[in-house]
């Protein structure tokens, strides 16, 4: 009885195994997947930025009106 149990104790230890290393590959493509939305949207954040700075550089200045 003793070696059966033990038995299949290690087989569901083996499953466990194999399911967690599934969950954990597909965890880390959704992290790859993400840092690289992440660096995208960092990308165009950067852009929209540097978008914004120069039209805002085209403005008149409000010196002018402050005298």
């Amino acid at each position: 009885v003793g070696r059966k149990r033990f038995v299949s104790l290690a087989h569901r230890l083996l499953l466990r195994h194999e399911e967690l290393t599934r969950t954990n590959k597909l965890l880390l493509d959704q992290v790859a997947a993400l840092a690289g939305e992440r660096d995208s949207l960092r990308s165009r954040l950067a852009a929209a930025r540097t978008r914004i700075d120069t039209l805002l550089e085209r403005l008149p200045s409000d010196d002018k009106d402050n005298e």
